[in-house]
């Protein structure tokens, strides 16, 4: 498998131009909320309504996903019956890494999380972030070290933001 550069700001750009619903979530959200916690890939949320499905579709053609991890050659078409089959799908793209989760361990899905994210704007679009809340929930869900790791810089993360609130 070629890795290829992490290029957060094409994926995104390529998402918004198609008008897929998503939420930024995962390591990246938590950067932009200000953790210091390094990550190579970019995981979102997505709508799983079939309007959604066929917007993906041709984000992800546009972007030249591939199944992450699978044997090299095997036939891949992103298409809105494969996504509404599935639930989370790994991608390589030419974005760089790319985590799709329609339901996220510790949510129930898009709708939960679209409700309080935030748009935060990077470069010239704007995009939804998960709440730094909702953030620590799917990290507390997923369980695993690094996530519980995660877990820890964001509650200091949160407690400073409220301290600031305070002010």
């Amino acid at each position: 498998m070629t890795l290829r550069p992490f290029d957060p700001i094409r994926a995104f750009q390529t998402l918004v131009r198609h008008r897929v619903r998503f939420v930024v979530i995962g390591g990246f959200a938590g950067r932009l909320w200000g953790s210091t916690t390094v990550t190579n890939d970019l995981d979102i949320c997505y709508a799983k309504d079939r309007r959604n499905l066929l917007a993906f579709a041709e984000a992800l053609t546009e972007l030249e996903a591939s199944l992450r991890g699978a044997p090299d050659g095997l036939p891949f078409h992103p298409d809105a019956e494969t996504l509404a089959r599935g639930d989370h799908f790994t991608f390589a793209t030419n974005a760089g890494n790319l985590d799709c989760l329609a339901t996220p361990a510790g949510s129930r899905g898009f709708s939960d999380l679209i409700a309080g994210a935030t748009r935060m704007k990077l470069d010239a679009i704007e995009v939804p972030v998960a709440a730094v809340e909702d953030l620590i929930r799917l990290k507390r869900a997923a369980g695993r070290p690094k996530d519980l790791v995660e877990v820890e810089i964001l509650g200091a993360l949160r407690e400073e933001m409220d301290r600031r609130d305070r002010k």
